[in-house]
């Protein structure tokens, strides 16, 4: 009986009750840590929140404008220079908390874009254009500089690490 329910639960439901149940537990041991923790997790929430609905923006008017055919031309097998370009871009551009972006890379992939390119643009979200200018007054225009370069081009070494051993 109980493994016909776990089957009909999804992973996300299953996540959900057992974090609510280690709440309940911290709050039978602890309660005012347990009202800190939802505190918390509440001030977290506030803080993906408008990233959250940028993404689902973003999903919405790409499933609404975008046809497939024109997204595998930029990001698909024959992308060629161009994906990787996109990819480097729109990676450095990008902002909000990585899993936040999850959704839409997986949207992506789906409709057929390279693992190369998602590692890639994963890659190169650690390249800040508005933290450039700290990292440039404490270490310098020429690490800045070497860094940054050496963090694009191992994006796409990664890419292609990454694109041979997924396939």
């Amino acid at each position: 009986m109980i493994n016909r329910l776990l089957e009909k639960i999804s992973g996300k439901w299953i996540f959900i009750i057992i974090v609510s149940f280690f709440y309940g537990i911290l709050a039978f041991a602890n309660l005012t840590s347990a009202k800190m923790a939802i505190i918390q997790s509440f001030q977290l929430m506030e803080k993906i929140l408008p990233t959250f609905l940028l993404i689902s923006i973003l999903l919405f008017i790409s499933n609404l404008f975008l046809d497939s055919k024109k997204i595998i031309n930029y990001i698909g097998k024959n992308s060629g220079i161009k994906g990787w370009l996109l990819s480097i871009i729109t990676g450095v551009l990008s902002s909000g908390p990585i899993y936040m972006w999850y959704p839409l890379l997986s949207d992506l992939k789906e409709r057929g874009m390279k693992d190369s390119l998602i590692t890639a643009f994963l890659y190169n979200r650690a390249v800040k254009i508005p933290l450039l200018p700290m990292m440039i007054y404490y270490f310098g225009w020429s690490f800045t500089l070497v860094l940054t370069f050496y963090m694009i081009v191992f994006s796409i070494i990664n890419g292609i690490l990454v694109s041979k051993l997924t396939n």
